[in-house]
């Protein structure tokens, strides 16, 4: 067995996720009793409200603690990857799951992502749609034409068939419906508060530059594959460059989940609420057994199924 973890990112979360790893797993409590925030993280992943969770600078540190937490529980149980890559900001769990990053500095790093995000685009109408079944290089087309009602991307490429684009309000409006005409089969709006992965968050690249040039990145310990990228990184890329382009720019996880196939890997296991990844990596390489792993239930049967007992 060839093992890599995938770690979920924002749209995933939920009010309610982690409390039941909370109450089980003393190596899980122990991340979330020490997450560096300002805020009280536990009563927010555990109860909302779901408006105050949704918000990007809230999102971000209660998705990397709760992967953090199962990274955590999955190690004590002797269970490591073979290579390990992230959805968006799942990248920093990624990072942490390979050793670059503890625990507490992941969350940290990922509060303040959170915050030069938001401020990126304070006061400008985004948004974000997925459209399902309309090729890259039509899309791509879709976006040109949009684009006199502003800014709207190609953000994500998640897997055969589902697209994600983001922008300004307008142009993702527009783009939405050019893309319906060039015939995508339905286009879905995201729950997101921010045009990520896009030309608009260069303030917040900007921000992350100067922050990481205060942080200790460690050796890789795991091979991490990077979003934007969808590959391994090169022998004269930087992890703080990577992270900083990635903030603004595009999502490569079907190219991350073939290259994957490609290394060997046949077994997945997809941290974080929420099935998403899992969904992907079917659509994507079919070959690959994917374990979700959300509930305490989920990580008891992965943990026996993966342990072959």
């Amino acid at each position: 067995m060839k093992l890599a973890f995938l770690y979920a990112g924002q749209g995933a979360q939920h009010v309610g996720m982690g409390q039941d790893l909370y109450a089980q797993y003393p190596a899980f409590r122990q991340v979330l009793d020490n997450a560096p925030v300002d805020f009280d993280l536990k009563k927010l992943s555990f109860e909302g409200p779901e408006e105050q969770l949704n918000d990007t600078r809230y999102t971000q540190p209660c998705m990397v603690a709760f992967a953090a937490g199962v990274t955590a529980i999955l190690k004590d149980a002797g269970i490591t990857p073979d290579y390990t890559a992230g959805l968006s900001l799942g990248e920093y769990s990624a990072l942490h799951c390979a050793g670059v990053l503890d625990a507490e500095t992941a969350i940290s790093l990922v509060a303040f992502r959170g915050e030069a995000m938001a401020k990126a685009v304070t006061g400008r109408p985004s948004g974000m749609a997925a459209v399902l079944n309309l090729d890259r290089d039509t899309l791509s087309q879709v976006c040109q034409q949009a684009s006199d009602a502003g800014v709207v991307e190609i953000t994500n490429y998640n897997c055969p068939g589902q697209l994600v684009i983001s922008g300004d309000a307008a142009a993702v409006e527009k783009a939405s419906e050019l893309a319906k005409e060039a015939g995508a089969k339905r286009v879905l709006p995201l729950k997101v508060s921010g045009p990520f992965h896009t030309s608009l968050m260069a303030p917040a690249g900007d921000a992350l530059r100067e922050r990481f040039a205060t942080v200790n990145f460690h050796d890789m310990e795991i091979p991490v594959l990077f979003n934007c990228l969808g590959d391994l990184k090169g022998e004269t890329d930087t992890i703080p460059a990577l992270l900083e382009r990635q903030v603004q720019s595009s999502v490569y996880l079907e190219d991350t989940i073939r290259r994957l196939a490609e290394l060997g890997v046949d077994t997945v296991v997809e941290i974080g609420p929420g099935r998403a990844l899992s969904g992907f990596v079917r659509k994507t390489a079919k070959e690959i057994k994917c374990y979700p792993v959300e509930t305490v239930e989920e990580l008891t049967a992965a943990i026996a199924a993966l342990k072959g007992e």
